[in-house]
C-alpha cells in the first residue's frame, strides 16, 4: 500500500482516497456521506492527517462531548 500521508500525496490523490474510502457520496442517502466528506476536508486540503481526524472523531464519540474546546496548546477535555 502506498503512503496516504499529506507529504506523499497531491490534493487530487487525497480527494480520490477519501472518495474511495467513503463510497458513493452522490447516492440516495440521508446526507450522511456528504457529512463524512466534510469531516475529511482538512485532510483533502492538506491541513490534517487522516489519523488525526479519526482520533478526534473517536475521542468525541467516546466522551460524548459536543465540541472539543480549543486551548493555546491544543484540545482540552
Amino acid at each position: 500500500m502506498e503512503s496516504i500521508l499529506i507529504k506523499d500525496t497531491t490534493r487530487e490523490q487525497r480527494e480520490q482516497i477519501v472518495a474511495e474510502s467513503i463510497g458513493n457520496v452522490n447516492g440516495s442517502c440521508d446526507g450522511c456521506a456528504s457529512a463524512l466528506v466534510e469531516m475529511y476536508q482538512d485532510y483533502i486540503d492538506g491541513k490534517k492527517e487522516i489519523r488525526d481526524i479519526n482520533m478526534e472523531f473517536r475521542a468525541h464519540y467516546e466522551s460524548g462531548m459536543e465540541i472539543p474546546e480549543k486551548s493555546e496548546c491544543g484540545y482540552v477535555k
